[in-house]
């Protein structure tokens, strides 16, 4: 079985929170007993999260020699000019090392949700959506890639997963995906 899931914001992608006082979990959602994430969505990111009860496709979603493509929406801090998506696509130097090369272009603004709270709103300091397609999985890599070129991030969904989409799934909402 393989579910897609929006993932709130401010939702553990896991089922228990031993911390005080305790996060929203998944357990709220009301999964089929049995399944769980293939792969992991920070807590303040949204979007697409895929369940399953399978095991070895939990792995194949996710282990990074099968480099499965992951795309998000990002609503990023500054101005990305060209150089900056150019640095973003080449692929930049983290702590843990370099990053391969990103799909990665300006957007106008995507029709979402509200978000609960709302992204910090400052007139002085402008902001852009872009588009970024990876195909690994590190901690909070989109976050970091964008903040090493200059456009800290804002706002992050996940809209894609391989050839899963997000789609008009609204935040909470969950569908059983047919397996090929």
């Amino acid at each position: 079985m393989l579910i897609a899931f929006n993932k709130p914001y401010g939702v553990l992608c896991q089922f228990t929170d031993r911390s005080l006082p305790p996060r929203r979990t998944l357990a709220e959602y009301g999964f089929p007993a049995g399944v769980y994430p293939a792969g992991r969505l920070d807590f303040d990111s949204e979007g697409l999260l895929l369940l399953t009860d399978d095991g070895q496709l939990a792995h194949r979603l996710t282990d990074p020699r099968h480099k499965q493509p992951k795309t998000y929406w990002v609503q990023v801090e500054g101005d990305p000019d060209e150089a900056r998506l150019g640095a973003l696509r080449r692929g930049v130097e983290l702590n843990d090392g370099p990053t391969l090369p990103a799909l990665a272009k300006r957007i106008d603004g995507p029709a979402l949700w509200p978000r609960d709270p709302p992204v910090r709103f400052r007139k002085t300091v402008p902001d852009a959506w872009l588009e970024l397609t990876i195909r690994e999985g590190r901690n909070r890599q989109v976050r970091r890639m964008t903040a090493a070129v200059g456009l800290p991030t804002l706002r992050l969904v996940r809209t894609g997963m391989g050839d899963i989409a997000l789609d008009a799934l609204a935040p909470g909402e969950w569908r059983r995906v047919a397996l090929r």
